[in-house]
């Protein structure tokens, strides 16, 4: 292979990293902020700098050749690690400076987290941007080290070598009802008991497999794995759902108690509830850049505490 490495600049290799990474040149494109054409114009130039295809199409999408998997890998890291010696040392101004913030959150963490940490970053870095990028909790971990995002906070657990694993809280389930809605037989605190939820209709919201699971964990706790009930797909609905029927919806506390003000609903305590630790990660190699350590405390101060500490942040803004 004779490697013209005159025509070969970093965002070429920014290029063939994202396509690699990705399988399309549109969504790599979309990630580098590039248009179809640019992107298709350096693979072009990628393909006669190697002398190879690099990427090949596939009914799942480009697939890259030999050669490409044994270099992409490689010169990911480098960029990676060129990237974090240019930042070291660097200050940042969140009044003054423009960074593109691209998060990933779960749908029920776009709704409780986002919104506080959209508020908060108006008022303290308002050139900023924020992204919460569409990234599977499977490849989160691969996400962080490639750079497509910057952080991820959810039900988490680090995948690979490299990617840190911060706990912000301890999560519990609760359940939430319409306001008038009563158990069987009547209690008069906010406690139910199992014999009580075993005549209740249940609702269940679990987008993910990981928080199918862990809501799995409670009914088994609870002797109400066969129990039938609603299943969704999205939080979004729950609220309408149990305030105009009968139903009982099981779901994180945090969701709980913001749901419960907005929509006069009422939560209800579970006998044996099971928890989740809500994890913030990044990767090792963004430790020492300032506008990153930023991004992290400001998260720190908004959600380490626990739901109760995040609603009280989110009102003083």
């Amino acid at each position: 292979m004779a490697l013209n490495f005159r025509q070969l600049d970093l965002n070429l290799l920014r290029v063939l990293c994202a396509i690699h990474r990705t399988g399309s040149v549109t969504e790599a494109g979309h990630q580098l902020a590039l248009s179809q054409s640019a992107t298709s114009n350096a693979l072009a130039r990628l393909r006669h700098c190697f002398g190879d295809a690099l990427f090949v199409r596939s009914p799942s999408g480009l697939r890259p050749t030999q050669l490409a998997r044994r270099i992409a890998p490689v010169v990911a890291t480098q960029l990676r690690e060129l990237e974090t010696a240019l930042c070291r040392g660097e200050s940042f101004d969140p009044q003054t400076d423009s960074v593109h913030w691209r998060l990933s959150l779960s749908d029920l963490g776009e709704m409780m987290f986002l919104p506080t940490l959209a508020r908060r970053m108006r008022r303290l870095s308002p050139a900023s941007r924020i992204t919460n990028e569409a990234v599977d909790a499977a490849r989160v971990s691969a996400a962080l080290e490639s750079r497509e995002i910057d952080l991820a906070i959810g039900m988490l657990v680090p995948e690979q070598q490299g990617v840190v694993a911060e706990l912000l809280f301890r999560e519990h389930y609760v359940a939430l009802s319409a306001r008038d809605w009563q158990p069987l037989p009547a209690v008069a605190g906010r406690r139910l008991e199992k014999r009580q939820l075993a005549h209740a209709a249940l609702a269940l919201a679990a987008p993910t497999a990981s928080l199918l699971g862990s809501v799995q964990q409670v009914l088994e706790r609870l002797d109400l794995s066969a129990t039938s009930c609603v299943r969704l797909r999205h939080y979004g609905a729950v609220a309408e759902l149990v305030r105009d029927t009968d139903m009982l919806a099981i779901v994180p506390e945090m969701f709980a108690s913001a749901e419960a003000e907005r929509h006069d609903l009422r939560v209800w305590e579970l006998p044996d509830g099971v928890g989740y630790d809500v994890m913030m990660l990044w990767h090792e190699s963004v430790d020492g850049d300032p506008a990153q350590r930023w991004l992290r405390e400001q998260v720190r101060s908004l959600f380490g505490a626990g739901p109760h500490a995040a609603n009280e942040a989110a009102l003083a803004g």
